[in-house]
């Protein structure tokens, strides 16, 4: 099961910048703890979130420290939705999956657009502008169910990729900086995937937590990997919690 997450404690990395509901009052956390018990309900083996499997030591401590009741969740959805459906599941806590050797090398491209395409760059910078300005929206006036529905809506994941062909041209023929850049976006999913891959292992039942621009592909993996089967996370996000 692939949940596609907006990040609950922006770090402002991205490229499409929002502000972001506060996760932490206590509707949400209740709708969080209904949500974790749905998930787990489930019946989970794994659960796995989008930390650096360098880090995996930190986090099997701190959930240990979150069973002892000596750890306070912070905002992060691994912690917030990760850690809580583990503890229901009776796991032994969540395993890091993300990839940070590779990542979206884009810097080339930036560089081509600003020497010899500068309507591809004013046409990206322009979509960025209205799709933070339309997620700044969302987030001020939509549920939090609400949001994690968008976050999980193929039409939303499409027009996530399409970020990334709109600039696909950029140095076509000329270097292909443009190509090389989305390449670099999809390797890194790749590798992420390769990770749910082995964990996903025959007699597994495997949740993912991931932001949308990495579930957005990874959508597309499990969807043509025929020694995997993938639930829907949509049917879980609604409770009367």
């Amino acid at each position: 099961m692939l949940i596609g997450m907006f990040h609950f404690a922006n770090p402002g990395r991205d490229m499409v910048k929002s502000g972001v509901i506060d996760v932490m009052t206590p509707t949400n956390q209740a709708y969080l703890d209904g949500l974790a018990a749905r998930l787990a309900a489930s019946e989970p083996t794994d659960v796995l979130a989008e930390c650096s499997p360098a880090d995996q030591e930190k986090y099997d401590q701190r959930y240990d420290d979150y069973l002892a009741g000596r750890y306070e969740l912070p905002s992060n959805e691994t912690y917030q939705i990760g850690f809580r459906v583990a503890k229901l599941a009776g796991l032994r806590g969540v395993t890091c999956f993300d990839e940070d050797e590779v990542g979206w090398d884009a810097q080339p491209m930036f560089d081509y657009m600003d020497a010899h395409d500068t309507h591809a760059k004013q046409d990206i910078e322009a979509r960025f502008k209205v799709l933070s300005a339309e997620q700044d929206r969302e987030q001020s006036s939509l549920s939090l169910a609400q949001l994690l529905h968008l976050a999980n809506d193929p039409s939303r994941d499409a027009i996530n990729k399409g970020l990334y062909l709109r600039t696909n041209a950029v140095g076509a023929g000329d270097g292909f900086a443009g190509a090389d850049a989305s390449a670099s976006w999809w390797h890194r999913n790749f590798r992420m995937y390769a990770n749910i891959q082995k964990a996903a292992a025959p007699g597994r039942r495997v949740i993912v937590l991931a932001g949308q621009g990495h579930t957005a592909i990874l959508r597309d993996l499990l969807a043509v990997d025929d020694r995997r089967s993938a639930d829907d996370v949509r049917v879980y996000l609604d409770g009367t919690d």
